[in-house]
């Protein structure tokens, strides 16, 4: 299974969220207990997307969108690679009882569709925001203080943001930044240049 740091705002504050995201069996991406978005028939296509852990309308959209946005990527940088395309993903954001809603974790889940479809681990100790577009731009978010501040509560060192949200981050008291790397995206291949790369 493949893990990794999502900064995400919810309710007053902000919080640190981990983004799973595995390849299931057929069988288990039937169960119509969980929410299923299946590509398009007409695409000739046989892969499903379940996804798990109370999520609202909008971040079922959002991922939608980073599984459209992920195939196209992957088709790009390896072109025989068709494991998104015809697989059954499963994702889920951990805290199952705790409602999540909004288009911040495109990113994140993005990088987690693409880890697993490469079989590729990211880099560690990184966190990231920011909704992704169908043609892979990183659109600004919200919150960015409690986005910045839960993640040097979890003790995280580096993080991603959108590049249009960089005033907001300079905006920000000094302590707050302080022993923070912070990288700013434009594209999601600025993100995916940054978190997997090779040490």
């Amino acid at each position: 299974m493949n893990k990794y740091l999502d900064c995400f705002f919810f309710y007053l504050g902000g919080s640190v969220l981990f983004i799973e995201s595995r390849f299931i069996n057929p069988i288990e991406a039937l169960d119509t207990s969980k929410t299923i978005i299946k590509d398009d028939k007409s695409s000739g296509l046989s892969g499903s997307l379940t996804l798990t852990g109370k999520l609202g309308d909008v971040m079922k959209e959002s991922c939608t969108i980073a599984l459209t946005y992920a195939k196209s990527f992957l088709q790009q940088i390896d072109p025989n690679n068709r494991s998104l395309r015809i697989g059954h993903v499963h994702v889920h954001v951990p805290e199952g009882a705790t409602p999540k809603d909004g288009p911040s974790a495109g990113c994140t889940i993005v990088t987690a569709l693409l880890s697993l479809g490469l079989n590729k681990p990211i880099k560690q100790n990184v966190a990231m925001t920011g909704e992704v577009s169908l043609t892979g731009r990183v659109l600004p978010v919200g919150g960015i203080k409690e986005k910045v501040i839960a993640a040097k509560r979890a003790n995280v060192h580096t993080v991603i943001l959108p590049y249009e949200n960089q005033k907001d981050y300079n905006d920000l008291q000094d302590f707050i930044k302080d022993g923070l790397k912070v990288h700013f995206a434009k594209t999601y291949d600025d993100v995916f240049k940054i978190i997997f790369a090779d040490e």
